[in-house]
């Protein structure tokens, strides 16, 4: 299951939040914060796929854009690591492109 979705650019800052269970504000931005901490730290040789406390983070890079996915323990990483590249993909043809990937 999806718990959220973010979408952050290369200086930190979130430019799209979706959360799918509820979440107090202070608790979503710290939570923002320590994510995007964790994601933007990460070489581009490392997996993207992180555990993090009781879920687990799947990122994909598009540029200068991040996207992450937090999921529970029974989700396919794989599965939702497409779900971004499709999603990006719809952007793409829709607003004609949205991002390249690097």
């Amino acid at each position: 299951m999806i718990k959220f979705f973010l979408m952050v650019n290369k200086q930190g800052q979130t430019r799209l939040s979706r959360y799918y269970e509820h979440v107090e504000i202070h608790k979503r931005t710290m939570l923002e914060a320590e994510v995007i901490k964790n994601c933007l730290s990460r070489s581009k040789e490392q997996c993207s796929f992180i555990e993090y406390k009781d879920f687990k983070l799947v990122y994909r890079q598009y540029a200068a854009l991040f996207i992450v996915v937090g999921i529970n323990e029974t989700e396919n990483e794989m599965a939702v690591y497409e779900l971004i590249h499709n999603f990006v993909e719809v952007l793409d043809r829709y607003f004609s492109r949205v991002v390249s990937e690097t």
